[in-house]
């Protein structure tokens, strides 16, 4: 099937780090025999305004075209502010750059259109699936509905966007939940998890703390870059400040643009996986450290309580808290390991959306 993907965040030359859980997509799809092509359509900005947010790095000067995983990317630049005072000169400098698109494209033509993220690109979607005549897929990972739906500026076109699809695929039950509270019908709602694609490499069992206890060093991974407020590095200082005050040597390390190989590599060095974000959808980086054999503490966040032992799960963001689970994670032998539940794999994960495509497009 030819798949065009329509994606706000994907790897960039200058980047890697960049929308990886949707290139993990892009390859999931070309594993099975999918014909895709990735169009990442990128803000025009001057290099100093990249360190606005860490996501941003590389797009300044990101090519028209390249090629990622042996995925042809192409990126037209559209005119976006900050804040988005005024969507409708986004949408409309988004939606102009189709033409480009279908010039790209050239004789290539999509049989289906999936959609990362709704804003702005789903503006982009809507118009190349009614040029083509073909169905798109608006896919929501977080974003577009913890921060879009409340944004001053962004909350019309969000809602709007929301139900233009011919299928809204959504990672947890609780965007679910909310896409069916402002109104979508339940139908037209699937919910498909990302998949955990760390490659067999890397694959371990949980392994057990060895050391002397609150005497030993103990190296913590704060699984993220600090830079972005909604990761709450600050929390996690906290909680590693009062591991030291109880006699522990901590060593924080946290990730910064790195490719998924070093993060992975990471994750089998690290003690235990420390997030205390505002807000994820997953988040992915906890599934990844436990296939790559290290436990996770988190706070309640995401899906993370459905799968991590409760001892590991604080329900509020309190460092003492959070250092007292630290603390049983070490502890803990891990004899019966902590299993991944089978939606987080690639096979459950390629079924579902193989099904969604086989029907729109039948």
């Amino acid at each position: 099937m030819r798949i065009l993907v329509v994606s706000l965040m994907y790897p960039l030359p200058a980047n890697s780090a960049r929308g990886t859980f949707v290139a993990d997509h892009v390859q999931a799809l070309l594993s099975h025999g999918h014909d895709v092509r990735v169009v990442n359509p990128l803000p025009r900005m001057l290099r100093y305004q990249e360190a606005r947010r860490s996501t941003l790095t590389g797009v300044a000067r990101a090519p028209r075209q390249f090629e990622h995983g042996g995925v042809r990317i192409y990126c037209p630049k559209y005119i976006a502010l900050p804040e988005h005072p005024w969507p409708s000169i986004t949408s409309r400098s988004i939606r102009n750059q189709c033409k480009k698109v279908h010039r790209w494209l050239g004789d290539w033509k999509p049989e289906v259109i999936v959609c990362h993220t709704l804003w702005p690109v789903g503006v982009m979607s809507s118009a190349l699936a009614q040029f083509y005549g073909v169905p798109w897929i608006g896919t929501v990972h977080g974003y577009d509905f913890d921060v879009g739906l409340e944004h001053r500026n962004l909350s019309k076109i969000t809602r709007k966007l929301s139900y233009l699809p011919d299928r809204l695929v959504v990672v947890s039950n609780r965007l679910s939940n909310l896409a069916q509270e402002i109104g979508i019908d339940e139908g037209n709602i699937a919910t498909i998890p990302c998949h955990c694609a760390v490659e067999s490499e890397w694959l371990k069992p949980i392994k057990p703390w060895n050391g002397r206890w609150r005497k030993s060093n103990i190296d913590i991974l704060f699984p993220a870059d600090p830079r972005r407020p909604e990761k709450n590095h600050i929390l996690a200082l906290q909680t590693g400040e009062i591991l030291e005050q109880r006699g522990w040597i901590v060593g924080m390390t946290s990730l910064k643009l790195q490719p998924r190989s070093i993060v992975w590599d990471r994750m089998l060095v690290a003690d235990l996986t420390l997030i205390t974000s505002k807000r994820e959808s997953g988040p992915l980086v906890a599934r990844e450290s436990i296939a790559c054999g290290t436990p996770v503490v988190s706070v309640d966040v995401g899906d993370v309580s459905t799968y991590l032992p409760d001892s590991l799960v604080v329900s509020n963001y309190d460092a003492t808290v959070l250092a007292d689970a630290c603390e049983d994670a070490l502890r803990n032998r891990w004899e019966e390991g902590i299993t991944l539940p089978p939606r987080f794999s690639q096979e459950y994960f390629l079924e579902r959306w193989n099904e969604l495509l086989q029907e729109l497009v039948e």
